[in-house]
């Protein structure tokens, strides 16, 4: 009997052979703009079969499990995961928000290790663990660092969970027959309303609300953020380089940067978003967003009504303190390619034509007029 997770090829001269091993991934977080963006993606692909790990199940098409799992709740996740013996693959997105760094430690190590220990003690044919990480592991949030930057620069003083994660995983590997890997991304962009960290829906509803007040498309940013070089990640980019790490043997026990591969200004940029929304260019004017768009929740629902929008929740449809994030900083964000490239990955992606086709997304799926 062939094993349920085998394809098979028939041959006329030979018969029945097995050709490939169905791989089981394990996607948590799976309504964010990661996870939700990665599980569409091997949905694609015809040798995997998907368990989608959140609280609420992704807005997915294609047949794949979900199960709503409290990864802090340690013995939730022992009596749901000890069942899964046959995952292959745990890819690891999810984000437990705090308000401070040094809180972020126990709760966002606590969630993985929650993931990874049930699973590796039920599953004999586990491969892979990836660890979804970020530009912050190099102090990107901290102030100015070493541009462009590489995989092997000096940790900033701690606290960041990303350290945490990365050495309990690492020290969790030593013996075992899997490997893992992690990926360090930059302000990820795709489609998932709702996600505290996606860019492209807080310019996206910025914009539009600007619009609808009559005004023309401010750069809501610092001067300096303005001019500095700046990076992104396009999920689907994101998703198959994640891949490429969980699949390939060289790719085992080792950290990728993975942005677009290239780096813009918003000066330069800025003109083209206010082009996509139909207004006229506005110069920087500094503000906090958070503070600004606090009240304009009747005024997102005068749009949703008016244009026949889904109906997102204002609070739902962007996270305007990550806007303040992105827009504040005066200096270069630059994470160094090199690496991912010798290593055999070499897709890229424009970044301003990445966010013109996700906004263009955005407006066929209704999320904005």
């Amino acid at each position: 009997m062939l094993p349920k997770q085998a394809s098979v090829m028939i041959s006329p001269s030979k018969g029945i052979n097995i050709v490939a091993q169905k791989k089981i991934a394990l996607v948590t977080g799976a309504t964010g703009v990661v996870g939700r963006n990665f599980a569409k993606h091997l949905l694609s692909l015809t040798d995997w079969q998907v368990i989608c790990l959140s609280r609420r199940k992704p807005d997915l098409a294609g047949e794949y499990r979900h199960l709503a799992v409290d990864l802090l709740d340690r013995a939730q996740c022992n009596a749901h995961l000890s069942k899964l013996s046959d995952v292959t693959h745990v890819f690891y997105s999810a984000y437990f928000e705090r308000p401070t760094w040094a809180e972020l430690v126990a709760p966002n190590l606590a969630m993985l290790m929650n993931t990874v220990e049930p699973i590796e003690r039920v599953a004999p044919g586990l491969q892979h663990v990836h660890v979804v990480h970020g530009t912050k592991w190099y102090g990107s949030h901290l102030g100015p660092f070493k541009t462009p930057a590489k995989e092997n620069d000096p940790r900033h003083m701690p606290p960041n969970f990303y350290y945490d994660q990365q050495d309990w995983i690492a020290q969790q590997q030593q013996g075992k027959r899997w490997t893992w890997s992690t990926c360090r991304p930059h302000a990820i962009c795709g489609y998932a309303v709702g996600n505290p960290m996606n860019l492209t829906t807080v310019i996206a509803v910025y914009a539009t609300i600007s619009k609808e007040l009559g005004l023309p498309l401010y750069f809501p940013g610092t001067p300096g953020n303005y001019r500095a070089l700046y990076q992104c990640s396009d999920a689907d980019h994101l998703a198959k380089a994640m891949t490429w790490m969980a699949t390939q043997p060289k790719c085992g026990n080792e950290a990728f940067n993975i942005t677009n591969g290239d780096v813009f200004r918003w000066q330069n940029f800025w003109p083209r978003v206010a082009q996509f929304f139909g207004m006229e260019v506005g110069p920087v004017r500094t503000i906090k967003l958070a503070q600004f768009m606090a009240d304009k929740g009747p005024v997102w629902d005068r749009i949703v009504q008016k244009h026949g929008l889904q109906p997102h929740r204002f609070e739902q449809i962007a996270a305007w303190p990550f806007g303040d994030f992105v827009f504040t900083p005066d200096y270069d964000m630059i994470s160094d390619m090199g690496k991912a490239r010798r290593y055999g990955f070499g897709d890229a992606v424009d970044s301003e034509e990445m966010f013109l086709r996700l906004w263009a997304e955005f407006r066929a799926e209704k999320v904005i007029p």
